[in-house]
């Protein structure tokens, strides 16, 4: 919606153009009093014999153009055209989508009535829905999360059992649907580098690494101090939170020295976007099942 200003700017510019197009028409048509097609001068004449001819203008191409500055026109009265003037037919391109979007439903309504009777188990193995839910991730998720799920830095890894917020068809579906915001605050200032070198020691040691047991032990304490609220005693991680399980060897930002330290550091911002408005509840239930058939067979 146009602002009052821009709205009679729009309106105004139009038809002045509209009217300048017509009268250049009339103007050009005017530029010789002679009748019919015949040929004369301007009265201009260069070296003796150049002369300037006037030619009157075919008539034929005059009304075409003075019919497409009617079809402007009724176009015009009849779509929006004219700033904020919806036209006698109302028509708006989100009107227009909405309509293409319901008659897709209705078309795939068919399709997806039968997998709205089907319990989270049967969809997740049935090979039909499998399939739609593949193109749909190819299409939302592919981008972050690659195309076989296996995901890169920064993006969770589908195609295994290790879960920031829980494996299940529900909180997978409500990933999808509502989305995530995972926080790892910066630790950086609060442990000096010393602690975090400590810290990021310990978190190694509990992952299985090889460190120096000193640095270890010194990092337990700063780790039970500012860590264990989210990521617990023993380091399991905590789903309800989205803290990851630091025990075993899945890294989302990278399990080198470097790049716990630099966690540590700086902290992580991790986003999930919410597909509520993106997907229809059809779709996004299907999506839930075909995630979870990729980590299905895979030891966490």
């Amino acid at each position: 919606m146009l602002s009052s200003f821009w709205n009679w700017f729009v309106i105004i510019l139009t038809l002045v153009s509209i009217f300048g197009c017509w009268w250049l028409l009339q103007w050009t048509r005017g530029v010789s009093n002679r009748d019919g097609d015949e040929v004369g001068s301007t009265g201009h004449v260069w070296d003796e014999d150049l002369v300037e001819l006037n030619a009157p203008l075919p008539r034929w191409w005059l009304y075409l153009f003075n019919l497409t500055i009617i079809f402007a026109l009724v176009y015009l009265l009849i779509y929006p055209g004219l700033g904020n003037v919806p036209g006698f037919l109302g028509w708006t391109q989100i009107g227009r989508y909405d309509q293409q979007m319901e008659a897709a439903q209705l078309a795939q309504e068919g399709v997806y009535a039968r997998f709205r009777e089907m319990d989270p188990a049967d969809l997740v193995a049935d090979t039909e829905a499998n399939e739609i839910g593949s193109r749909l991730f190819a299409n939302n998720c592919a981008m972050c999360h690659g195309s076989d799920g296996r995901g890169a830095t920064g993006f969770p890894n589908l195609s295994d059992t290790d879960w920031l917020y829980g494996g299940s068809y529900d909180q997978v579906l409500y990933s999808i649907t509502q989305g995530r915001m995972g926080v790892m605050p910066a630790l950086g200032a609060a442990l000096g580098e010393e602690g975090t070198r400590n810290v990021a020691a310990y978190v190694q040691s509990i992952s299985g690494q090889s460190v120096d047991p000193k640095l270890a032990a010194a990092g337990k304490q700063q780790y039970d101090m500012l860590c264990i609220a989210c990521h617990g005693p023993d380091g399991m991680g905590n789903q309800a939170l989205g803290a990851p399980n630091l025990t075993d060897d899945i890294w989302l930002y990278g399990g080198s020295l470097e790049d716990i330290t630099a966690t540590i550091t700086n902290g992580r911002n991790g986003v999930m976007p919410s597909h509520q408005s993106l997907l229809s509840e059809d779709h996004r239930r299907l999506l839930a099942a075909y995630v979870l058939s990729m980590s299905q067979g895979q030891e966490p």
